[in-house]
């Protein structure tokens, strides 16, 4: 029988506020030589968001069918749950590889230094686990499905101007106006980079945040062209929006990664057990599993479970 623990989190916060589980500092970590740590009693962690929620439940019943015993816990903040995946209160994450590698830049080099994530998922990797390592984390191989922002139009839009890509929109020279978060005026990623990357004519950002459903609301009506979102978004059909494609990879490499504590979860058994799903799920299959979550109704374990034995996996 499998356990699902979600009651710790207070005591979570507790000892990573106060820094008394936490493992040992930067400084005194030398270089690693013992072998990774294979514990059979592992705690999955969330972020406490859909996505997060569906890929921790995968993770546990992947690594139960492999004949580990799993617990849950959801932590919604990173600067909580990143200590605690440290310290061993942790033991696999699911992580955002160019999200993660700047996260953990940020954290060793300050938060004014130059990003480490980019759109190059080799040079991400690369940054991302030379960041871990230090920090007895070991970042698992990354899979097909990549939840990176992206930008969508009307479909009707679309068909008018024929844009099917970003460089389609930047040579049309048309006025646009961004539904976004009012941080999209600063981010590179966002308005700047649109506006360099492929000289997209931004004449304003209506700040109505990052693919919610009054932005959505706004491209259908053509009160503003175009929308800040997600990858991984499985509600565009239903707004009649369609994603142009990110042809000169604004975006970073935000692909799925698993981040174990090498001293407890980086053994074999768990690398391949975790490793299963890589072959199988992507971009698209993640945006459905999301649907039927926040659309559906249904609950994150049936859902991730489900899946899982659709690809026979479990």
């Amino acid at each position: 029988m499998r356990r699902r623990r979600y009651g710790a989190a207070l005591l979570l916060l507790a000892t990573t506020a106060t820094g008394c589980a936490t493992g040992p500092s930067l400084e005194n970590q030398g270089e690693i030589t013992a072998a990774p740590g294979d514990s059979r009693d592992l705690t999955i962690g969330s972020a406490g968001f859909t996505e997060s929620d569906v890929l921790a439940q995968m993770y546990a019943l992947l690594l139960d069918r492999a004949g580990y015993r799993t617990s849950l816990l959801s932590v919604t903040n990173r600067e909580l749950y990143e200590p605690a995946l440290e310290s061993g209160q942790i033991d696999v994450v699911p992580e955002y590889a160019a999200t993660f590698a700047d996260w953990l830049n940020a954290k060793k080099n300050g938060a004014d230094a130059p990003p480490v994530g980019s759109p190059d998922l080799d040079a991400t990797m690369q940054a991302l686990r030379r960041l871990a390592v230090p920090r007895g984390l070991t970042v698992l191989d990354p899979g097909r499905a990549v939840d990176q922002n992206a930008f969508a139009v009307s479909a009707t839009y679309a068909k008018q101007h024929n844009l099917k890509t970003l460089s389609d929109l930047g040579k049309s020279g048309l006025p646009v106006r961004l539904a976004a978060g009012d941080e999209c005026v600063q981010r590179p990623y966002c308005e700047p980079g649109l506006k360099k990357t492929y000289g997209i004519n931004i004449t304003a950002v209506d700040p109505k945040g990052v693919g919610t459903t009054p932005a959505k609301q706004a491209v259908q009506s053509g009160q503003d062209q175009m929308v800040l979102t997600t990858t991984t978004d499985a509600t565009l059909d239903a707004f009649g929006l369609v994603l142009l494609e990110d042809d000169k990879r604004l975006q970073n490499a935000d692909y799925i990664v698993p981040v174990v504590n090498r001293a407890r979860a980086g053994s074999e058994g768990v690398t391949k057990a975790l490793g299963k799903l890589n072959t199988v799920l992507t971009t698209e299959d993640l945006a459905s599993l999301n649907q039927q979550v926040d659309s559906w109704r249904r609950l994150p374990q049936d859902v991730a479970r489900a899946y899982l034995e659709s690809k026979r996996l479990i």
